[in-house]
C-alpha cells in the first residue's frame, strides 16, 4: 500500500499541487478552501485518514478540519471508516468519480434550484392576482419559471439513470448536441396504390 505522506508531515509534490488546486478551485465554486483542500486530500489517499493527520499534513487548525470534516459528510463526499484497534475516526472520499459528480450535483440542486423553484412558483402565483404587478414582469417570472421547471426535469431524468448508463450519458458529450441540432430529414410519404 503507498503512503500518501512522502516524509513526516508533507505530500508529495504533485498530490500538494493536486490538493491546492483543488482548494482554490472549491472557492471559485463557493465552497471554504479548507473544504475542498480536505476532500482532495482524501480522494487521493490510499487508506483512511484520521482528523490529526489530515490537520498536520495540511497545516490548518483542528477545529477548522473538524468542522470541514462535517460539511463533507453533509454532502455524503467522505465517510468515516473504522480501524480495527483504533478508537480515532478515520476518513475516506467517494473513489467514484461519476458517483462524486452526482453527489455534488444532487446536493446543489438541493440547496440552490429546489428554494428557488419554490420561491419562482409562488412569486408567479402571486403576480397573476397583483395588478400592480405590470404584464412584462408576470411574463418574465412565468418564462423564468418555465425555464427553471425545464432543466429541473431534464436534471431529475438524468440523475434518476442507473450510474452505468450516468456514464455512458456524460461519455456522449457533444453526441446529444449533434442529435438535438441536427437538421430534420423528411420521412418520405408512402403512396398506396389502390
Amino acid at each position: 500500500m503507498t503512503e500518501i505522506k512522502e516524509k513526516q508531515g508533507s505530500l508529495p509534490q504533485t498530490l500538494n499541487r493536486f490538493v491546492l488546486h483543488w482548494g482554490e478551485m472549491g472557492q471559485v465554486w463557493g465552497v471554504n478552501r479548507s473544504v475542498s483542500q480536505i476532500h482532495a486530500l482524501l480522494y487521493v489517499s490510499d487508506q483512511p485518514i484520521t482528523a490529526e493527520d489530515i490537520s498536520g499534513l495540511l497545516h490548518i487548525a483542528r477545529s477548522n478540519v473538524s468542522n470541514s470534516l462535517k460539511e463533507l459528510l453533509s454532502w455524503g463526499l467522505i465517510r468515516r471508516v473504522p480501524q480495527l484497534g483504533d478508537r480515532r475516526d478515520h476518513y475516506e472520499a467517494e473513489a467514484d468519480m461519476f458517483e462524486m459528480v452526482r453527489r455534488i450535483a444532487e446536493g446543489r440542486k438541493a440547496r440552490e434550484i429546489d428554494p428557488t423553484l419554490d420561491v419562482l412558483r409562488l412569486c408567479t402565483e402571486d403576480a397573476v392576482k397583483d395588478r400592480r404587478i405590470s404584464k412584462q414582469a408576470r411574463a418574465r417570472l412565468a418564462s423564468m419559471l418555465d425555464v427553471v421547471e425545464t432543466v429541473d426535469r431534464g436534471f431529475s431524468a438524468v440523475m434518476r439513470l442507473p450510474t452505468s448508463r450516468f456514464r455512458k450519458f456524460l461519455k456522449m458529450g457533444s453526441a446529444i448536441t449533434r442529435l438535438v441540432t441536427a437538421p430534420k430529414t423528411k420521412t418520405p410519404t408512402r403512396v398506396t396504390r389502390v
